[in-house]
């Protein structure tokens, strides 16, 4: 898959695509930031899928229809947590992503724009294991 990762989404995220083989541009690479409406247009234009932290993605889609190649939102997943939160989504919604989804991971649930009925389990799979991860590491903190 191809991806565009914006800047705020962080370099390792990138680097771990990278290393699974995927195609990868980082918004950094191009120079200054020049705003979420133009990297929607750059990935749209490369055929890219945006992964990002910023939740301004969704206004520029759902609101004012811009075009786009799908979408990864991260808004409230720790920097260390990323790459094991991507590489969950990528093994189970791969295909979702392939045919242009907007997928936002927040509050430990998974939100999937136009998803079918059937891929509703794994949905509720993916948030039970981000639930158990989040217990896990809050058993440790203690």
């Amino acid at each position: 898959m191809k991806f565009l990762i914006d800047r705020c989404a962080g370099k390792v995220i990138a680097d771990w695509l990278r290393a699974q083989g995927h195609d990868v541009v980082e918004s950094r690479e191009r120079g200054p930031d020049p705003g979420d409406r133009i990297l929607l247009e750059w990935a749209k234009n490369e055929s890219r899928i945006v992964v990002t932290i910023d939740t301004d993605f969704g206004q520029l889609i759902f609101i004012e229809k811009m075009p786009h190649c799908g979408l990864v939102r991260l808004p409230d997943i720790a920097a260390n947590q990323r790459v094991r939160i991507m590489a969950d989504l990528l093994s189970r919604f791969s295909r979702e992503l392939q045919e242009q989804a907007v997928i936002t991971v927040s509050g430990g649930r998974i939100r999937i724009s136009g998803t079918p009925p059937a891929f509703a389990e794994q949905v509720e799979a993916a948030e039970r294991v981000m639930r158990e991860d989040r217990d896990a590491l809050k058993k440790l903190a203690e």
